[in-house]
């Protein structure tokens, strides 16, 4: 069993830059796919960026890519994402997700997910 709570969020100018957290309880974070996922208002929630168990890989949406950055600090038991030259249509509430080893790579389904944090990047 897995909980995570995400953190950063808030309100930043396009252009600007913010720095996600997710904290994870749990002893075998290590062991765990995270993710980052995204829901704007009306939309379906969508894939964001994913990182390895032990951070060796990592995977974008096409619609961050050069722009966020994932990585995780498995002595922290917390996974980052980095976001920088952020637009308007970067706002929505971010999840962040673990998924147990054994899965696919790039994961196609995450086990247990956080509460969401708020982003509004204004134009």
């Amino acid at each position: 069993q897995v909980q995570l709570v995400e953190s950063g969020g808030g309100l930043v100018q396009a252009g600007g830059s913010l720095r996600l957290s997710c904290a994870a309880s749990g002893r075998t974070f290590s062991s765990y796919a995270m993710g980052w996922f995204r829901q704007a208002p009306g939309k379906e929630r969508e894939f964001v960026a994913a990182i390895s168990w032990k951070g060796v890989n990592t995977y974008y949406a096409d619609s961050v890519k050069g722009r966020f950055t994932i990585s995780r600090d498995n002595a922290k038991n917390t996974v980052y994402l980095q976001m920088n030259s952020l637009k308007p249509e970067d706002t929505a509430v971010y999840y962040c997700a673990a998924v147990g080893s054994g899965s696919s790579w790039p994961p196609r389904q995450y086990d247990y997910w956080g509460q969401g944090t708020q982003l509004t990047v204004s134009s």
